[in-house]
């Protein structure tokens, strides 16, 4: 049976609201851990990873933002976590962007899973299937098929992915996409934990490389992106940004409710 409610209401953790959109405040240990236990139970849970592109989409679009009401919803990047300065007056405990958090979470899940990947192009998820399979063999890859495919195939690769008794499904289809499929599908998914991780076959795979460190830390991979793909995220970066940032002024205060944990 799946018990896929949103976090806060599964564990002691605290939550912020920004805009339409309920985050979760966790470190990345808790973050792992929350994966961990919904596979040691077999309990059904959904992962949205939320950056400020995805938090204007869901502005934007209401019938997104109750998509991703439905998932669990973790933090990614400095917009976000601006937005939470402002909202909050506190930043997110840590950065859990899916190209960090999904290989730690391989490396310190303490438990073997079963994997299937599902996006991208074809060299890219067989990129990321390879790097995975050499990188944590204590996992195992039930299966990968790449993000192109048409609506009357969906029942298919549903069959495929439920005959692999998948651990984790990672979804990689970039937004709404990825989390519209899980959610649309999630009665007749049997994966435990499914997560929409966006670029992050590309990166694994070596079809896009990933920032230098040092932009990493000073919060400007966001730069690097865009400097790789100018055409595709020029608009994401220039229209969006000053977008984001102004629907964040907008945003109500949400100072009474920092640290309260859920009932």
């Amino acid at each position: 049976m799946s018990s896929n409610v949103p976090a806060s209401d599964q564990c002691d953790t605290a939550t912020i609201r920004i805009g339409p959109l309920t985050l979760q405040r966790l470190e990345r240990d808790g973050a792992i851990a929350l994966v961990g236990a919904a596979v040691a139970e077999r309990r059904k849970l959904d992962l949205a990873i939320c950056n400020a592109h995805t938090v204007l989409l869901a502005i934007d679009d209401s019938s997104y933002a109750d998509t991703l009401n439905r998932m669990t919803l973790l933090n990614d990047g400095v917009g976000v976590n601006l937005a939470s300065r402002m909202v909050s007056g506190a930043p997110f405990p840590a950065n859990l962007n899916g190209t960090d958090l999904i290989p730690e979470l391989l490396s310190r899940i303490g438990r073997p899973l079963r994997l299937f990947l599902l996006g991208a192009s074809q060299a890219s998820v067989e990129g990321a299937a390879r790097h995975i399979a050499d990188t944590y063999p204590d996992h195992e890859i039930a299966g990968f098929r790449n993000g192109y495919f048409a609506g009357e195939e969906i029942d298919g690769i549903i069959e495929t992915i439920n005959a692999g008794k998948v651990d984790l499904l990672m979804v990689a289809m970039g937004n709404p996409r990825q989390e519209r499929f899980i959610t649309a599908n999630r009665d007749r998914l049997d994966a435990t934990v499914c997560i929409g991780v966006g670029a992050l076959f590309d990166f694994m795979s070596g079809s896009v490389v990933r920032a230098p460190k040092f932009m990493r830390m000073l919060g400007l991979e966001w730069l690097f992106r865009l400097m790789q793909e100018p055409g595709r995220l020029g608009r994401r970066y220039f229209i969006g940004i000053p977008r984001f940032l102004l629907a964040t002024l907008r945003l109500p205060r949400d100072r009474d409710t920092l640290g309260k944990r859920p009932m």
